[in-house]
């Protein structure tokens, strides 16, 4: 739901800088239309909404790198130049303060992130589910893998070019323009008419394929781990009705996040400390299950709670910075489960 409401926000954006539209009511109707487009189509409309989003994804930022690259007045060197210059290829403070976003901190938050997305996250794992077999199935996840790391790159490209841009350009940037606005700015007003349609379609693309899978994997989870859990014999007709409704839920709380949104600086950097904040420790939780063949409830649920306690403490503390939530939730939570179940495994408890 965090990430519904992040990405909602960041959809309007565009259309807000081009149009002059509202962002509330951009927010309200991009969320409905994506609701009932997962809800009509299903897992089958996500999937080859998602493939169509990806290519114009990928297409429309490589368009706009070079664009950015090739409009400078001595060409795409001066970009590189500049960046160097202002230390823009720099990968951080190898420092070893906890507290700050080093080098340290961004690299485990990455690790941990991506073995919490790739092994658990059913927004990710229901996509290689739906593969014919596990071949298919493992070549898809690592081929999401390493289209990740050029992706990447062509993205944080564009925001060095943005900043290049602008550097060499200081009287087209108004004051005060917030910085998730610099893209969308760049896109209406310097682009050609074409070009602005195609790049905020890529904009588009990416936000509504991440939120179908969103909508649809929460859904899902709502009904297999809540519902049938007290409703074991519902039909067909019962299930399809408890995922439509869900979606419609996970929608509208996903139009009250991104309302919330609207006050925070940087929409990336509240999006990655309420990902670690919210989902800090489940990965524990999922090691202790597959490693361990001791463990009972009792052992998870001691983990858990010591997991949530610490989470709350870093969240709170200035000595920890809040992306590292998921790193050290995780390993309490799997070392608290794994002792508990080594050193008191009686039967009283199971």
């Amino acid at each position: 739901i965090a990430r519904t409401g992040s990405i909602l926000y960041l959809l309007a954006l565009p259309m807000n800088v081009l149009l002059g539209w509202n962002i509330q009511t951009i927010i309200i109707v991009t969320s409905v239309a994506i609701v009932l487009y997962s809800m009509l189509g299903g897992m089958k409309a996500v999937i080859w909404t998602e493939a169509i989003q990806g290519i114009i994804l990928i297409g429309g930022a490589l368009v706009c790198m070079f664009i950015l690259l090739f409009d400078m007045p001595e060409g795409p060197a001066q970009t590189f130049s500049i960046a160097m210059e202002d230390g823009k290829f720099s990968l951080g403070s190898f420092g070893s303060s906890l507290s700050e976003s080093t080098f340290w901190v961004c690299l485990i938050y990455g690790v941990f992130t991506n073995l919490q997305n790739y092994g658990i996250d059913q927004s990710y794992v229901q996509r290689y589910h739906t593969a014919k077999n596990e071949k298919e199935a493992k070549f898809s996840a690592l081929f999401g893998g390493y289209l990740f790391i050029p992706v990447s790159a062509v993205f944080f490209m564009i925001g060095t070019g943005l900043y290049a841009f602008y550097k060499v350009h200081p009287g087209v940037l108004p004051d005060g323009v917030g910085a998730d606005y610099v893209f969308p700015f760049f896109i209406v007003n310097e682009l050609p008419v074409g070009l602005t349609g195609l790049l905020i379609a890529s904009i588009f693309a990416a936000g509504m394929s991440t939120i179908a899978t969103s909508v649809t994997s929460s859904s899902t989870i709502i009904l297999t781990d809540y519902y049938q859990r007290f409703r074991k014999h519902a039909g067909n007709r019962e299930r399809m009705l408890v995922l439509k409704l869900s979606s419609v839920g996970v929608g509208v709380a996903g139009i009250l996040v991104a309302f919330a949104f609207l006050s925070v600086q940087s929409a990336l950097g509240a999006w990655w400390a309420l990902a670690s904040i919210f989902s800090g420790g489940m990965l524990g939780l999922f090691l202790l299950g597959y490693i361990s063949r001791k463990a009972r409830n009792f052992d998870a649920v001691l983990g858990v709670v010591c997991g949530v306690i610490l989470v709350c403490w870093i969240v709170i503390s200035p000595f920890v910075h809040a992306n590292l939530a998921i790193v050290f939730g995780t390993l309490l939570i799997f070392l608290v489960g794994f002792l508990s179940s080594n050193l008191f495994n009686k039967r009283r408890f199971k």
